[in-house]
């Protein structure tokens, strides 16, 4: 600590470029935490999947509808545990914006099947009572201010209500659910297959897709070949893969996030190496002579290269810090997006260490050439 005003004296020795580098760098790494926190978000979904589910979707497309016949056969699949349904339904609330992932279920096969879902048994029996009935993801209720017993309007971007010719369907809340080890999945809802059944115009005993709970994670392959090869060669064929792989696949529709998140990053980071590298040889270019008279009074080489490095790490460390702090504050403004409200202390870890990774890689260069300074040429001004 007795070098640091040292330190801090040679970091401002040009207020100027100090503080253009500074907010380069605090913008480098606000985008660094923004990016990396939204593809963290997206692949906690990914991870959080449950080994011993298997979703079963149309071998054509996700989009292809199967038909609801097939539920008897897939749950006489040796090894299967339960078998439950789900149709996308497209909706949004009042607003195209305002996307609710609302899922027609048979709420008590649906449960079995996927445990982490947690309602209330008064509030399953009147969602099975209320034939408009809806149950709502805790997050929803509270992003929108919806009450128990409140009647709502979702617009489906897919499935017109033949009893008025609109694709409005209305909805009494009678429920909510909480979704355990994933607050992103609060943000749904979940109403009686039977409603979207009778009232649609077209697909009537069709299903989107299959969610399947197997008795033994470990035959999970095998029961998913048995799956398909019971459909093979059929009207309806089937892609059973284990949920995991299918939240993957999901993703890639929207394209190689991780990638992408990568790519950007990799651009960024590679012009800010020249850009401080740049600015700490500057630095140092500057600074030769007083580099000289600390060897002069008795600072060692090895001291000396110290130094340099320092300034450099205390540079890059406190504009990291500044850029992940900013990231901190502005993430849970994507709540909505991403369904988590907090940037994931993994995201903040790794920036930690790309900024001591960056401090190495820019001032090791400057620091090797103090270090190798000759007092004599350097006072002489060789």
């Amino acid at each position: 600590m007795k070098y640091f005003p040292l330190l801090w004296a040679g970091l401002w020795r040009k207020k100027a470029r100090t503080v253009f580098t500074l907010l380069s760098i605090v913008v480098a790494f606000l985008l660094f935490g923004m990016l990396q926190g939204v593809n963290a978000a997206f692949q906690q979904g990914v991870n959080n999947a449950n080994v011993n589910r298997l979703v079963v979707t149309s071998r054509i497309s996700l989009t292809e509808a199967l038909p609801i016949s097939q539920q008897q056969q897939i749950a006489s699949v040796p090894g299967v545990a339960g078998v439950a349904y789900a149709v996308w339904f497209g909706a949004y609330y009042q607003d195209p914006k305002n996307f609710v992932f609302a899922t027609p279920v048979d709420i008590e096969q649906y449960l079995h099947v996927v445990p982490e879902v947690k309602v209330a048994a008064d509030q399953v029996a009147a969602l099975q009572r209320d034939r408009t009935g809806l149950i709502v993801g805790s997050a929803l209720m509270q992003k929108y201010g919806w009450k128990i017993g409140q009647r709502i309007s979702l617009h489906s971007t897919i499935w017109v209500n033949k009893y008025d010719g609109t694709s409005d369907w209305p909805f009494n809340i009678v429920g909510t659910y909480s979704f355990t080890g994933d607050d992103s999945q609060n943000q749904g809802a979940f109403f009686n297959y039977r409603y979207l059944d009778e009232a649609r115009t077209f697909g009537t005993g069709t299903v989107g897709w299959w969610i399947v709970s197997v008795k033994d994670p470990n035959q999970s392959a095998q029961i998913a070949n048995a799956i398909d090869t019971r459909f093979a060669n059929s009207q309806d064929e089937t892609k059973s893969q284990s949920e995991k792989e299918f939240a993957q696949s999901f993703l890639k529709q929207f394209g190689d996030i991780n990638f992408i998140v990568k790519a950007i990053l990799g651009a960024v980071f590679f012009t800010l190496l020249f850009l401080t590298g740049n600015t700490m040889m500057q630095s140092v270019r500057e600074r030769v002579p007083e580099l000289a008279v600390l060897k002069t009074l008795g600072f060692s080489d090895a001291k000396v290269m110290t130094l340099v490095l320092a300034e450099s790490l205390l540079l890059c460390v406190i504009a990291a810090a500044l850029g992940l702090l900013l990231a901190c504050l502005i993430f849970p403004a994507l709540k909505s997006v991403v369904g988590t409200v907090t940037l994931p202390p993994d995201v903040l870890a790794s920036g930690a260490i790309v900024a001591v990774l960056l401090a190495l890689a820019t001032g090791g260069l400057p620091a090797w050439r103090a270090q190798r300074l000759a007092i004599v040429d350097a006072l002489a001004g060789r």
